[in-house]
């Protein structure tokens, strides 16, 4: 468009200038970046919502909220919840991968903030708690999470041959029958496609105790990870979103999130 436009004008005014006609091109090239950004797809009708203090806070709020209509309305309480030990960075995901500033990178024990896609539950149990409808995966003896930048499997869950395993399958499997990852929510993370280094297995799991912070992952009381499971629904294409203070606020009305007031 903005070639057809330069090329009538002086179709149409054959007195202009060369001089004016640069400063339309310097105007029609400059409106892009004063555009809205884009927010959340209309698709999203639910969303996890954690706000931190500040980029180097280990501990925060999470709520629920539902959409209704054009509004989202608050579906849960505050829920405390524990992120990286050195706080949030930004992370790759459906929003904020773009935004300036450090990125997350592999170790570096911090959560990516952002806005991210929910992916399937991975669990030891052979089912959901009663009353979850989501795509899950029980966990076998064969599985693993790769967290090994220098794999082609970086930030996937594999299943290996157990009669012939890979060298690196000891230190990457999930069938670690640890109560912590009783249930595994992904957060998808730099999940498509992959960024060697940029972040791996990050979910929401059940918290090791009330002040212990993560490498990256956001963690809680147990009862309420699995009413979050619960309250899930594929259809609804769940998100989570997790900002500092300061940028939720900056943020929320160009992303189409909750209003402050709803946190």
């Amino acid at each position: 468009m903005p070639g057809f436009v330069i090329g009538v004008i002086p179709f149409i005014f054959p007195s202009f200038q060369p001089n004016f006609m640069r400063i339309i091109l310097v105007i029609l090239l400059l409106i892009p970046l004063f555009s809205p950004a884009a927010g959340l797809d209309s698709s999203v009708q639910q969303l996890i919502v954690s706000v931190a203090p500040t980029w180097d806070s280990s501990k925060g709020t999470l709520r629920l909220f539902e959409k209704d209509g054009n509004e989202w309305k608050p579906a849960s309480g505050p829920i405390p919840v524990l992120f990286g030990k050195n706080g949030l960075v930004w992370g790759r995901g459906v929003l904020g991968g773009e935004e300036a500033g450090p990125h997350k990178v592999e170790r570096d024990k911090r959560a990516p903030a952002g806005v991210f896609a929910i992916g399937k539950i991975y669990t030891y149990d052979a089912q959901l708690p009663e009353g979850a409808h989501y795509p899950f995966h029980q966990i076998s003896a064969a599985d693993a999470w790769v967290d090994d930048p220098t794999l082609p499997e970086y930030n996937r869950m594999v299943t290996v041959d157990l009669k012939n395993p890979p060298p690196w399958f000891a230190k990457q499997r999930m069938r670690l029958n640890d109560f912590a990852y009783r249930w595994l929510v992904e957060i998808r993370h730099n999940a498509d496609a992959p960024v060697a280094g940029g972040g791996s297995a990050i979910f929401f799991h059940i918290r090791r105790g009330v002040d212990r912070p993560t490498s990256g992952c956001t963690t809680m009381a147990e009862g309420d990870l699995v009413r979050l499971i619960r309250w899930l629904r594929a259809e609804k294409h769940p998100h989570y979103v997790l900002l500092p203070k300061d940028e939720y606020m900056r943020k929320w009305r160009l992303w189409g999130l909750p209003a402050p007031g709803a946190l």
